[in-house]
């Protein structure tokens, strides 16, 4: 990774607790590591986003409105990202921004200002691993109890056991690699004040955006963070360019995907 300007997170399963299509934000749960792993990113200057599938919309499980909240809760709890992107379509639409396909990926980095090789994406099944490489981003896999045993063999050298520990092995590697050009001390971060632009009605891929189309300086030199001293805890993460199919959690089996991925005469979701 030569440049690393953003981190895009899963929803469920990687920063909050899954409880299956939710729409109740009294029952957001962070997982543990999560808070810290979003400030730990944002304290390196890093842009911060989410992007879920939520087929529950597609369903007709959930409102937009009902993920909105929960979102809102979960942003609350983990001390607010950046953009929260989401995929409101049924595995059988065809669209183009449920994961294993980039477009999420696609859409956060738009929205941030970055390209999406300077992104990492995290989540817990393959489909987020899928997703990041279709996208030309870089994926890691944190397993859970409720990641396929294949997918955790699949993907062990690019994992990691919690988002804390894949954000801070991401900022060695991309310290180690970035030249020395970094923000005097005492440089404040990018303003990310919020700005909620009005919601898309499907089949636009969903977001609550807090930087708007872009982030001043995003995926200049001065952003590449380096942890001088710290450890990667055994971490391996060996990123590497291939292709392959990936289940989503709530739908099975997914269709085969090549990266670069380019989208055919399914529906265009996101962008």
């Amino acid at each position: 990774m030569n440049r690393l300007s953003a981190v895009l997170f899963d929803r469920d399963g990687t920063l909050v607790v899954d409880v299956p299509y939710n729409g109740d934000p009294d029952r957001v749960r962070l997982l543990p590591g999560a808070a810290a792993a979003v400030a730990l990113a944002r304290s390196h200057g890093l842009a911060t986003g989410v992007v879920s599938n939520q087929s529950g919309i597609g369903r007709g499980l959930l409102t937009v409105e009902q993920v909105r909240r929960v979102n809102a809760r979960a942003d609350e709890l983990l001390g607010g990202l950046d953009t929260w992107v989401f995929c409101p379509h049924a595995p059988d639409v065809g669209c183009a921004c449920r994961k294993p396909r980039p477009g999420l990926i696609l859409t956060a980095a738009a929205r941030l200002g970055v390209p999406p090789d300077e992104c990492l994406v995290i989540g817990d099944i393959a489909a987020d691993v899928l997703a990041a490489r279709a996208a030309g981003a870089r994926g890691v896999l944190i397993p859970n109890a409720a990641t396929d045993p294949a997918e955790v063999g699949r993907f062990a050298t690019e994992s990691a056991p919690d988002p804390l520990t894949a954000v801070r092995a991401a900022l060695i590697e991309a310290g180690a690699r970035a030249d020395r050009r970094r923000p005097s001390p005492g440089t404040p971060p990018p303003d990310r004040r919020p700005s909620v632009p009005e919601a898309a009605p499907p089949p636009a891929a969903h977001l609550r955006d807090r930087t708007g189309p872009s982030v001043p300086g995003a995926g200049v030199a001065g952003r590449r963070p380096s942890v001088p001293g710290a450890a990667a805890s055994g971490v391996r993460l060996s990123w590497r360019d291939a292709s392959g199919s990936g289940q989503d959690r709530d739908s099975g089996a997914d269709p085969v995907v090549r990266a670069p991925w380019r989208a055919g005469p399914a529906r265009r979701c996101a962008g």
